[in-house]
Order: structure tokens, then sequence, then C-alpha cells
């Protein structure tokens, strides 16, 4: 099927198709004259849900043949089901550690592992607040929120944050992930690095404290802020509905989560260094002082082997993560998850991985 410069709505999805170039029309770059069939498995990251059925659908059109299921059962479980082989590729919320490097090692042979950053979003701190439409917190108050230090709304903390504002006494219930996930440690990396004192514990994908409220996944999170009242909790952006979002403190000012926001903390971020050749995980600058920038930000990965054991796989994996990274396939995740698409530097740079996946000789 060709990918003319274009339009089309799928599943209420605008999917943009301009530069994904099937293999049947790419010359020698894959199966010449055929379009791809066959299935993918995924799991992992529910923040990639939405950005996923973006990501399907519009890889559907332009390779009607193939099926990509994904299974958004969190980070920890997608990394777990993947270095134990049960499924062809990964989306994380966190890099792997050392101990899952090995892991991956073993699964994937001398080649090695992949790490692609194909999603970047902001992670909103989500809120019900009654009588509270706008609400700002400072990295030392909202870690000290979620530490259980600040116990109702109308506390003196707040308050200096947010002058004029009538702030409830209310009682502040946090609301934090029951499962292990690359969105907690995304959010307690934030918490350890610019919270000081008020967060003395180390990023986790576990949640580190007891109290609070525990739910399961990005939804499962909005759903207990939402059934609560004076609630706080943290999400994907695209998660967080009718909910009240809060502005981050960052430098003299107050950031709102914004895809552009985001993005630009990720510009400003370096590659983690003595990681495999395609292993493009990043460290990112949570205590950024620049104006707009978002620190909160969530960058999930796609993880998976170099080399596959069935040359197939490594054809289909390939050949959808060439759509995902392309402009069309961001485009769709931007579309319908508020994501913010990935600069052209780290588009040329997973390119250099995608075109390294390969099928065992």
């Amino acid at each position: 099927m060709a990918a003319g410069i274009g339009a089309v709505a799928v599943a209420g999805v605008v999917v943009f198709v301009a530069t994904y170039v099937p293999p049947n029309e790419r010359g020698g770059d894959g199966a010449p004259g055929s379009d791809l069939s066959g299935s993918l498995v995924g799991a992992g990251a529910s923040s990639q849900q939405a950005a996923m059925q973006g990501w399907t659908a519009g890889y559907t059109v332009v390779q009607p043949g193939v099926t990509v299921d994904y299974d958004p059962v969190g980070s920890g479980g997608g990394r777990e089901q993947f270095l134990a082989g049960g499924i062809d590729f990964a989306g994380s919320d966190a890099p792997l550690d050392d101990d899952e490097l090995a892991e991956a090692a073993r699964r994937c042979g001398e080649a090695g592992v992949f790490e692609l950053p194909n999603y970047i979003a902001p992670i909103a701190v989500v809120h019900n607040v009654p009588g509270v439409d706008d609400l700002a917190l400072s990295p030392a108050t909202l870690a000290a929120v979620f530490a259980g230090a600040v116990p109702r709304w109308d506390d003196p903390a707040i308050a200096a944050d947010n002058p004029g504002v009538a702030l409830p006494p209310t009682t502040i219930t946090p609301v934090h992930r029951s499962d292990e996930s690359g969105t907690t440690e995304n959010f307690t990396e934030y918490l350890a690095a610019a919270g000081g004192a008020a967060w003395p514990h180390e990023p986790d994908g576990e949640w580190p404290l007891e109290g609070g409220e525990a739910a399961q996944g990005n939804s499962g999170v909005v759903a207990a802020v939402a059934g609560g009242e004076g609630t706080i909790g943290y999400a994907d952006l695209s998660q967080a509905g009718d909910l009240g979002v809060a502005r981050i403190g960052v430098g003299g000012e107050f950031v709102a989560p914004t895809a552009e926001a985001a993005a630009a903390v990720v510009e400003n971020s370096a590659v983690l260094e003595g990681r495999g050749e395609y292993d493009f995980a990043l460290e990112l600058a949570r205590t950024t002082s620049g104006s707009g920038q978002y620190p909160i930000v969530l960058v999930s990965y796609h993880v998976g082997c170099v080399e596959y054991e069935d040359a197939a796989t490594a054809e289909l994996v390939a050949d959808f993560l060439r759509y995902v990274a392309s402009e069309e396939g961001q485009a769709a995740a931007a579309e319908v998850a508020g994501s913010a698409p990935v600069s052209d530097a780290l588009r040329e740079q997973a390119m250099t991985a995608i075109d390294a996946i390969r099928g065992a000789s």
C-alpha cells in the first residue's frame, strides 16, 4: 500500500501518511513487491496506551496484514515479560537497570538490546480540591505533600505558593500507584532530585511510603483522584481528563505541563553513558531552571533485541518501530495522547537502531 502525502481518519484518529515507506516501496530495504503479514506482541507502560492505539491504527493503514497487540500491564510487567522471552517488545517508562541489562544480554545475545525514547509526555500532578481550579506547587511543597508532611490544603506551605487563593481546610489524600510503574519511578526521581530534604527517598518504580491511597495504572490513579475529595495524584497528562492539573515551580515561575514544555526538557538531556551501541536511554534534566521547561516528564521507551532468533519477527519489529518513530507515527500519537513528537535528532538516532534490527543468521 502506498504511503502518499495526506491524512486518513482511522477510528477517530487523524493519521498523517507522508514519510513512512513500507518494505515493498523501499527499493531493497524490505521485501520487494510484497506487503508484510504476521503479528507482534508487546506489553508494558500504561502511559503509552493511548499513543499505542494511535500507532496501531495508523500502522494498520499502511500494513493491513500485520496485527500488533499491546497489553498495558505497566512498565515493570512489560520488562519482566520481555526479559523472560514472552513478548516481542516492551514499553517502559524507565530504562533497564543493571540487573535487567544483564538479563537482556542473556535473551538478546551479543548483539544486545535497544531502548528507543519514542514517547515523550508530561506527568501531570492531578488534583480534586473543592473550589480550587488553578493550583501552583513548588518542588519542596509537592514533595512534602506526597511524603505526608502537609496534612491539609490550607497549609501555610501551599498558601505561600498560591497567594490570594481561597484554600479549603480539606484533608489531603495522596494517591499513588499500587503496581510497579515507570510513571512512579519518573515521579519519584523528580521528587528526589528537586524536592530537597522534603523527599529523603530513592527513586523507585514501587511507591516507597505507607499511607495514602493506592490504585492500579494511570487510569486507576485518575479514577481514585476523581472519586475523592481533597485528593492529589500523578498520571500521564493524556489521562488527566477534567481533573485539576497543578503548575510546578521551575526557576522563578510556575509551569503547566504541556507537550512543548516536556520536549524542551528532553532536548536538554543527555544519553546515559556506558550502555550498548543502540541503547539511547536518557539522563533527564530534572532540576532544570530553564523558562518554559516542565521537568516532571516521562520518556517512554520501546525495548527489544537488536537480533531476534526469528527473521520474520525481526522484520516486523523493525517495520512497526520505523512507523512509530516516523513523522506520521509521532503525529498519530500526539493526536490521541497529547504527547510531544520526538525531535529530528532523536528520530535519526532511533533509525540507526531500527535499521540494525535483524534475524539470527
